[in-house]
């Protein structure tokens, strides 16, 4: 039965109608869509289909903290929000009818497609595929040669070379930060499936929907405990309590989900030697917030007051964090090298130059005694970045927003090259 509304929202026209989900148009958010799962399981291009009462909104409840994830790190999807148990609000998009495949284990289809290549050999960087979304013909693997030459083209934009390799791009980077999230619980991405749509104002999302569906999940990197799709794919004959033990995997990966919470055990402490340098640290600051870090700072001096910033110093310590130092302060900088002479946490010196000292504030930050380590920086945003760098090899956020902003510079050239052209 077709639903008229919900959550109170009057629905609009069916959209689209596939074997998991409907998705119509909201006349009370214009520009978007609700997507509604279904109660239903299928594979083998929908050859084999079962209910399976209470799978959408496991789904649902999985698609969400999925692209909440995503959504936090920068990357640009058409998720909005949840609408209720089993459905979602998403920005109404044209399906570019393109599967993009990651793999970082070889297995399933791609071993029936490439023999002599072992189980579990490993790609790095991730494998990538593409196919083209065809049930009559076994979604055909596709080439970016033929996506480019199908001249796909969806509110007026064309999917040429430039977009194919944006898309390929992106859904490693998908991938990447998922697997990075997924560690945390002790559980390997083998490998996904995404899809992307454009917006009415042209722009490339990722779209649709990324649940157990999706995805291969294999806790603690052994097969054998495999709790995705795979498991129903691989019955020869299906029973209840079969798909008893499909729902009870899928509900596992939801409530997994719910724990995929980034370490938040940092604190980045700038440390500046005079209240002058306070407009330049307020500026690494706020290169520090963008990156999702937590951010204190402090007005201490090593020369004028030594004793007080080695107290600064050790209550940063005795803090159950891991703290980074970034030392600001000019002309003869003691502060940075006093605090990594008497401190075993990262420091970075970010001294605040002048045009008329340059040379002599930056020497004073590279010539340090032997047996220090820190490092030296010049600019407010390489100072964040470079403590960001830090922070995210424990925390994946941190490391996802990092693995953005280099797609995003990527991106910005690839197009300013386009339109140049």
């Amino acid at each position: 039965m077709t639903p008229t509304e919900v959550a109170g929202m009057k629905l609009g026209n069916l959209i689209i109608e596939g074997k998991t989900k409907q998705v119509f148009d909201l006349p009370s958010m214009p520009g978007h869509c609700i997507l509604v799962s279904k109660d239903r399981i299928t594979a083998g291009d929908g050859v084999k289909s079962h209910e399976l009462l209470g799978k959408a909104a496991i789904s649902n409840k999985t698609n969400a903290k999925v692209f909440e994830i995503l959504n936090q790190v920068g990357i640009k999807t058409a998720f909005v929000k949840l609408a209720s148990e089993n459905s979602f609000i998403a920005k109404k998009c044209e399906m570019i009818p393109i599967e993009w495949v990651t793999r970082r284990l070889a297995t399933g289809s791609f071993l029936r497609r490439n023999t002599g290549v072992p189980e579990g050999y490993r790609f790095y960087p991730p494998k990538h595929e593409t196919f083209f979304k065809d049930d009559a013909n076994h979604d055909p693997q596709w080439s970016e040669e033929q996506i480019i030459s199908a001249k796909f083209k969806f509110h007026g934009k064309e999917i040429g070379a430039v977009e194919v390799d944006i898309m390929q791009r992106m859904s490693i980077l998908v991938f990447e930060v998922l697997e990075k999230a997924w560690a945390t619980r002790n559980c390997a991405l083998i490998d996904m499936k995404i899809e992307f749509g454009v917006d009415e104002k042209g722009e490339i999302l990722l779209a649709d929907i990324i649940d157990s569906d999706s995805w291969r999940l294999w806790p603690s990197g052994d097969k054998r405990l495999m709790v995705d799709k795979q498991v129903y794919r691989n019955l020869s004959t299906v029973t209840q309590s079969d798909l008893d033990t499909v729902k009870r995997n899928f509900e596992w990966i939801s409530e997994q989900l719910q724990h995929l919470t980034p370490i938040n055990d940092h604190l980045i402490a700038i440390l500046m030697g005079s209240p002058s340098d306070k407009d330049f640290c307020s500026k690494i600051k706020t290169a520090c917030e963008s990156l999702g870090l937590n951010v204190e700072m402090r007005i201490t001096s090593a020369h004028k007051g030594t004793e007080e910033t080695l107290k600064i110093v050790r209550y940063y310590e005795s803090l159950p964090l891991k703290t980074i130092f970034i030392a600001v302060a000019g002309r003869s900088n003691g502060l940075g090298p006093v605090v990594s002479g008497n401190s075993s946490q990262p420091v970075i010196n970010c001294p605040p130059v002048k045009t008329d000292n340059v040379g002599m504030d930056v020497w004073s930050s590279l010539n340090v005694p032997s047996g220090l380590g820190c490092s030296t920086v010049m600019y407010p945003e390489a100072a964040a970045l470079n403590a960001a760098q830090m922070v995210g090899l424990s925390n994946y956020v941190v490391w996802g927003k990092l693995k953005v902003k280099h797609f995003n510079n990527y991106v910005s050239l690839k197009i300013a090259d386009k339109d140049l052209q």
